[in-house]
């Protein structure tokens, strides 16, 4: 079984620069990282990715990797994890507050979440690295402000393949509970939950002075929330091109999101 959410149905009134920009920049860093030898590639990591013990004890040579660290990735599937997320939810956040603040709040917290992650486990010589701080605390602004809001989730079940919407208050609880549940075990592979929780913290914190006064919290969905539509794998194994897999996807999503 494996659940992948992908687009959510909130319109947006403006283009969501910042977003497109933070994607294109961690990107065109990591894919720069692949030019790295393997030597370079972890040294690349160890200067400007967080290491609790020295941020904590030499915070005046350790304070840029607090910002440098949310541009770095470990590899592809970090790097494609991360910005699926901010491409989903990213834009309507900016869209609440304009560019200008928006990279404000993905940056205060990107620091949240790397002061709580130091804090819990400041003797750790492990450098931290990911957007996935910050990217949660726009999983906790969009939270508050479209917590009805049905994100599209990609449903694959051996050979059936559907596509559901899910209410975000379900997609993004069901994602910082298990933050908390990961982290009661330890940081597991070096994940850092204790990051994720406190960037998705702060971005509730911060949602309610960040957003411009005529955008309500707590916003009611544009679309019925559990409708389905299922994909027929035997048709699309059929077929000759990629391209039409593809497009019967994406039309797939789309006709549901005009029902």
């Amino acid at each position: 079984m494996f659940f992948f959410p992908f687009k959510d149905d909130n319109p947006t009134s403006s283009r969501p620069i910042i977003s497109w920009a933070l994607i294109s920049i961690c990107s065109l860093i990591f894919f720069y990282q692949l030019s790295l030898s393997i030597f370079d590639f972890n040294n690349f990591v160890r200067y400007f990715g967080i290491t609790p013990f020295k941020l904590i004890n030499n915070t005046n040579d350790q304070w840029f990797t607090v910002l440098s660290s949310m541009f770095v990735h470990g590899n592809l599937t970090h790097l494609a994890g991360n910005m699926v997320y901010l491409w989903i939810f990213g834009d309507n956040i900016e869209d609440s507050m304009g560019s200008g603040k928006f990279i404000i709040f993905y940056l205060l917290s990107g620091i949240g979440a790397a002061f709580l992650q130091a804090i819990i486990d400041p003797s750790s010589s492990i450098p931290m690295i990911g957007a996935s701080g910050a990217i949660a605390g726009v999983l906790g602004g969009y939270l508050l402000l479209h917590p009805k809001s049905n994100v599209n989730v990609l449903m694959w079940i051996i050979i059936f393949i559907s596509v559901i919407r899910v209410p975000a208050f379900i997609v993004l609880g069901f994602w910082i509970v298990g933050q908390f549940f990961n982290a009661s075990f330890g940081s597991e592979g070096g994940v850092a939950y204790f990051a994720h929780i406190g960037g998705f913290i702060a971005g509730m914190l911060l949602i309610p002075f960040f957003k411009r006064a005529d955008v309500s919290l707590f916003q009611e969905a544009h679309s019925q929330a559990f409708q389905s539509s299922n994909v027929d794998f035997n048709n699309l194994r059929s077929r000759n091109s990629s391209d039409d897999f593809m497009q019967d996807f994406i039309d797939s999503a789309n006709k549901k999101d005009k029902n």
